[in-house]
């Protein structure tokens, strides 16, 4: 049987971006169910597989899975050879680390700066809080880069579930032209370059829904 993906818009739902771009780049095959976080069934649909009501969720027969995180610990589990974890063990504590470290953090990043992903590149003001978090990100980047980015581009070498969840930041700090190091830009180079981030994106500038509490200038909506 097929994994079924339900995800929100590919424009806004920086959530839904993480477990996609995992198993596009993983070559897992699934099918996605895409729904418009302001649409006025979405709770309702989303409680058939989803116990909060919220996507992403993650549908493998009668096995419903939500929450990001646990979608991509439960695909490494299943799809062992996809390596969405490092096989290293200190690098796999450090992965699963940064990536609590996102699943539960940088609120202020998130609230200032929505993911957005067909708004023209444009600078944005931080606010304090916000650029703490700035400046913890580009740390915790650089950090994985040197420690043991040595196999690849990515945080950890080759792509893995860490660079998954920090997918919608990538996005985020380029739109807002977010002033980083050279390491921390090269990496989101590489993520950017990837074949599944080409497709999401190509997908969300084709969407029609308009969510203004994810428009950072509304009501004007900027479109590339």
């Amino acid at each position: 049987m097929t994994l079924k993906l339900v995800i929100g818009n590919k424009n806004y739902s920086s959530w839904s971006m993480r477990p996609w771009i995992a198993m596009k780049v993983a070559g897992i095959a699934f099918d996605e169910e895409v729904i418009s976080l302001n649409a006025p069934d979405f709770k309702e649909r989303l409680l058939k597989i989803s116990g909060t009501g919220k996507v992403p969720a993650l549908a493998d027969g009668n096995v419903h899975v939500w929450e990001s995180l646990a979608i991509l610990e439960y695909l490494a589990d299943k799809f062992p050879e996809a390596d969405l974890w490092p096989k290293d063990a200190a690098a796999r504590a450090h992965a699963r680390a940064v990536s609590s470290e996102m699943h539960a953090g940088f609120i202020p990043v998130r609230r200032h700066y929505p993911m957005n992903m067909w708004r023209p590149v444009k600078s944005r003001e931080p606010t304090p809080e916000a650029a703490v978090n700035i400046k913890r990100i580009d740390t915790l980047w650089s950090d994985c880069r040197a420690r043991f980015g040595k196999g690849g581009p990515f945080l950890f070498g080759a792509f893995c579930a860490a660079d998954a969840m920090y997918a919608p930041v990538v996005s985020r700090f380029h739109t807002y032209a977010i002033e980083v190091s050279k390491p921390s830009r090269a990496y989101m180079d590489a993520m950017m370059a990837l074949p599944a981030w080409q497709e999401w994106t190509a997908a969300a500038l084709k969407e029609t829904w308009v969510l203004p509490e994810d428009e950072p200038d509304w009501p004007t909506v900027l479109r590339v």
